[in-house]
């Protein structure tokens, strides 16, 4: 809201309960696409199409624009998450690898030792 703009306890609740028919309102014409597609779940193409049987077609482009910024960053967040999770099994193999090295070493220095045990004796 701009600066200096007060709204009443009344024009709040107003705003809230009008809101809150909108939403019961594009859910049920959005249930009736998926129901005639035979599905339980609505998915975003039932919104849309919900929007535009409301006659709220100025809507559908921004919703279609947030969509697709949403799905984006989806993307780019599962992306992240394999990136990571790659880097850490490479990790983990890299210290296991180090870890069976300094076995080796400590193997090869404890042999030596014998070797040179057994040279004295």
């Amino acid at each position: 809201l701009p600066d200096g703009v007060n709204i009443s306890k009344e024009a709040r609740s107003a705003i809230s309960r009008a809101a809150s028919v909108f939403v019961l309102y594009a859910t049920s014409c959005a249930n009736n696409f998926a129901m005639k597609g035979k599905r339980k779940t609505l998915n975003a193409g039932d919104v849309l199409s919900a929007m535009e049987e409301m006659e709220f077609q100025r809507f559908v482009a921004p919703l279609k624009e947030s969509l697709e910024v949403y799905r984006r960053e989806q993307k780019g967040k599962k992306e992240a998450r394999k990136d990571k999770d790659k880097k850490a099994d490479s990790e983990e193999q890299d210290k296991s690898r180090e870890e069976e090295n300094d076995d080796d070493d400590e193997r090869m220095e404890e042999d030596e030792q014998n070797d040179e045990e057994e040279v004295d004796n």
